[in-house]
């Protein structure tokens, strides 16, 4: 007698959650216009944001300026239009709106290697949680996570500056929302910008799609497509004297 075994089901794909390198790879074409739909999971009705200055360099210049005039464009672009204009992935009982900000810390007390992977990041902020250096997570509450130059970022087996130029996830263990912001040290992840304006672009699409879809695939998602920022990757627009990335609108039909 034969058995006959069926082939395992191949497993699906990690939901894009990642910002690409400039100009973003080629899509080939979808077959219906980009439409973000809902997952049944988790939003981050009023984002509370916390930066997170990871290593030394950050204390120093010219990264201690660069650092200040990040934690200002937090504390801006959660309170902005800019949130607003998000507010139509809203549910009946999820209503997205403003966020604010809440601190910034750079953590110092441990070397920082020239290779850091996702879960290295996920321990460090864990640990500072607990220890309450960091402020202790809410519903809304999302670690914005900034690496000096010369630090690569490891997730997967994918690398910044080599595959992704951000990303942003839930910590597996306690649960934490989360965006990973390396420096911009190579041509495509400055898309032809100044590093602070490529910074500040790739943490506001870090920001939308964190408060639309948090735990990635399980919120507003684009099955041919991803998230909100991956549609329109790389289409900036200046706000409040900053540099922002353009996301994609269900209602107008286009990035905005």
């Amino acid at each position: 007698m034969t058995t006959k075994h069926r082939p395992r089901p191949r497993p699906r794909p990690r939901p894009i959650r990642v910002v690409p390198l400039h100009p973003p790879p080629a899509r080939a074409a979808a077959p219906a216009a980009p439409k973000l739909t809902y997952r049944g999971g988790p939003l981050l009705t009023a984002v509370q944001a916390v930066g997170v200055f990871w290593g030394a360099a950050w204390q120093q210049p010219p990264q201690a300026t660069i650092a200040q005039q990040l934690e200002q464009f937090l504390k801006f672009v959660v309170a902005s239009s800019y949130m607003d204009q998000l507010a139509e992935y809203g549910t009946a009982d999820k209503k997205i709106g403003r966020g604010s900000f809440v601190a910034s810390a750079t953590v110092t007390d441990a070397p920082l290697s020239p290779q850091v992977t996702d879960a290295a990041i996920q321990q460090m902020l864990e640990q500072h949680v607990t220890s309450k250096a960091l402020p202790a997570p809410g519903a809304n509450t999302l670690y914005v996570v900034f690496l000096p130059p010369g630090v690569t970022v490891v997730s997967g087996n994918e690398r910044s500056c080599q595959v992704f130029c951000g990303y942003h996830d839930r910590s597996s263990a306690a649960g934490l929302y989360y965006a990973v912001v390396p420096s911009p040290d190579c041509a495509g992840c400055l898309g032809g910008l100044q590093a602070i304006a490529a910074l500040t672009s790739v943490c506001s699409h870090e920001l939308a799609e964190a408060v639309t879809d948090p735990v990635p695939g399980t919120g507003w998602y684009d099955d041919a497509n991803g998230e909100i920022g991956d549609i329109c990757a790389w289409q900036n627009k200046q706000l409040g004297g900053y540099t922002v990335q353009l996301e994609w609108s269900n209602r107008t039909n286009s990035c905005m």
